[in-house]
């Protein structure tokens, strides 16, 4: 499933001198093509929601029966409720962990992939990759971002969950900049540091905590932004 030509040495080198690094063509080809087929068509979406009320969860049935009208008068009134700062988001997830522990639809792909992701094979791969030895399991969700959708600026740091890398499989094909859905990282003077595309079949990883935002896909992006994404914890 992995690229078997990835350059490992070189991405843990340029991980360890900026804290992050992002990877071209990290899964074969056609496991990438299988898996973003998978998303677009077989994932059984949630709304994740975080607003004045807090964090909640639309389930995939009261979600897929609203029309685009009311969806997007959901994002944008959650939009608007952050004016005044605050951690909010608004995106589309599938929880990997939770469904695969409660035993929810059995046949899906992302099962497979999570048990992939905890593996001895792949997790002494990914301590590899971050020259990390106390990383023990990896969490993980798919994610979906519609136009209007957003996840404000966070560092990620969880002490209860043990977080020492976030990183993002990106399975978006064709995504130009000016469609938003950015991953900007923000330094301590607040400004925009650098900047990864969510480009085709690349991993983006970063150490935790690192500030960040995944910016508002914008009204004329013609694809919806999709991506594995998680941590890899002691």
């Amino acid at each position: 499933m992995i690229n078997n030509d990835l350059d490992v040495s070189a991405a843990r080198a340029q991980l360890h001198a900026t804290g992050r690094v992002q990877i071209p063509r990290f899964l074969q080809d056609h496991a990438a093509q299988l898996l973003r087929d998978h998303l677009v068509n077989e994932v059984p979406w949630t709304l994740a929601l975080r607003d004045a009320n807090g964090p909640r969860t639309i389930d995939a049935h009261t979600y897929n029966s609203m029309d685009d009208l009311a969806r997007t008068a959901l994002f944008s009134t959650t939009a608007h409720g952050a004016r005044g700062g605050g951690y909010h988001f608004a995106y589309d997830s599938y929880q990997m962990v939770t469904a695969y522990q409660q035993g929810r639809d059995p046949g899906l792909l992302l099962h497979r992939i999570l048990e992939f992701f905890n593996t001895p094979d792949y997790l002494a791969f990914a301590r590899e990759l971050t020259g990390e030895p106390a990383i023990r399991r990896i969490g993980a969700q798919a994610t979906r971002y519609r136009r209007g959708q957003f996840l404000r600026q966070h560092s990620d740091e969880d002490q209860n969950e043990g977080r020492l890398f976030a990183y993002v499989i990106n399975l978006s094909q064709h995504w130009r900049a000016d469609w938003g859905g950015l991953l900007h990282f923000v330094d301590s003077a607040g400004s925009v540091s650098e900047t990864f595309l969510p480009r085709w079949n690349a991993l983006s990883l970063f150490r935790v905590p690192t500030e960040h935002i995944v910016s508002t896909v914008e009204p004329w992006a013609d694809e919806e932004r999709y991506a594995i994404t998680g941590w890899m914890l002691r």
